[in-house]
């Protein structure tokens, strides 16, 4: 049996679809024969394009109500449907909480929360309308899971990114199906602003358990599949893409199954 994902004749939007993680999906989309749109505020620097076959791109800022709903109502009329949306967009720079103050924060969570309820919103208005409906993929993060210093409120906003998509799949379905794709680290173009140079990001990569980052493209892969029939059934999961999280930093600290030192040398 062929598990090949054949998307020919459906529509997708990947927002921030324009680099990293983002391009990573709307090739992997593109690849899998689906027509795409990527949004975002400036447009790439050169065209998102895999498989002889190119993405289009609309510039709209995803903070802003009127503007987005324009921008799916003009997807709406130009497509006559909208089978995928990838809220993708997002990110936060490293910012301590005593470092800033409350409306810097509110800005990641606006990026971060606000603005995919936003979008989807507006794409809910369009797929369920259409007899096949659609689906909502989340990218969420680790960082919603787990202690994140230096990027809190990124975290908080992706743990409500999570329980969002949770309650839109029950308010949703069977029209359209919600899911989560929760990501690890993901060795992206922007890799070193974070992890410094190729040594360093070896080394950040031997402590996730299958021994480095994610490429966009295995997310994107993830993206195509909980799109597809194949997750006809999945609705309101999180499915992690994490190469098996973090190792626990307390192991390196037990004592229990460690291997014994070796004896010290006797004295001649």
């Amino acid at each position: 049996m062929s598990l090949t994902l054949d998307l020919s004749g459906r529509l997708v939007v990947v927002t921030g679809g324009t680099r990293g993680v983002g391009a990573g999906i709307a090739r992997a989309f593109l690849r899998a024969g689906a027509d795409v749109v990527t949004c975002a505020r400036r447009p790439p620097d050169a065209p998102v394009a895999a498989a002889g076959r190119t993405a289009r791109f609309h510039p709209v800022d995803l903070r802003d109500p009127p503007a987005v709903r324009d921008f799916f109502g003009r997807i709406a009329a130009a497509h006559g449907r909208l089978d995928c949306l990838v809220n993708n967009a997002g990110g936060t720079p490293h910012r301590l909480l005593a470092e800033a103050g409350p409306d810097r924060h509110a800005r990641v969570l606006d990026l971060n929360l606000t603005a995919p309820l936003t979008a989807s919103l507006a794409a809910y208005e369009v797929m369920r309308r259409h007899p096949a409906g659609g689906c909502i993929l989340m990218i969420g993060s680790v960082s919603g899971t787990r202690p994140s210093p230096g990027t809190a409120a990124y975290g908080a906003a992706k743990a409500g990114l999570d329980s969002l998509a949770r309650s839109m799949a029950v308010e949703w379905a069977p029209e359209v199906r919600v899911n989560t794709v929760v990501l690890g680290m993901v060795h992206t173009e922007r890799a070193a602003l974070h992890y410094g140079d190729e040594a360093g990001v070896a080394a950040v990569g031997a402590t996730v358990p299958l021994g480095r980052l994610a490429a966009p493209a295995e997310v994107g892969d993830a993206c195509v599949f909980l799109a597809s029939d194949r997750a006809a059934y999945l609705t309101g999961a999180s499915l992690l893409v994490h190469g098996g999280g973090e190792r626990p930093a307390f192991l390196a600290a037990a004592t229990v199954n460690r291997p014994p030192a070796p004896p010290a040398a006797k004295e001649k």
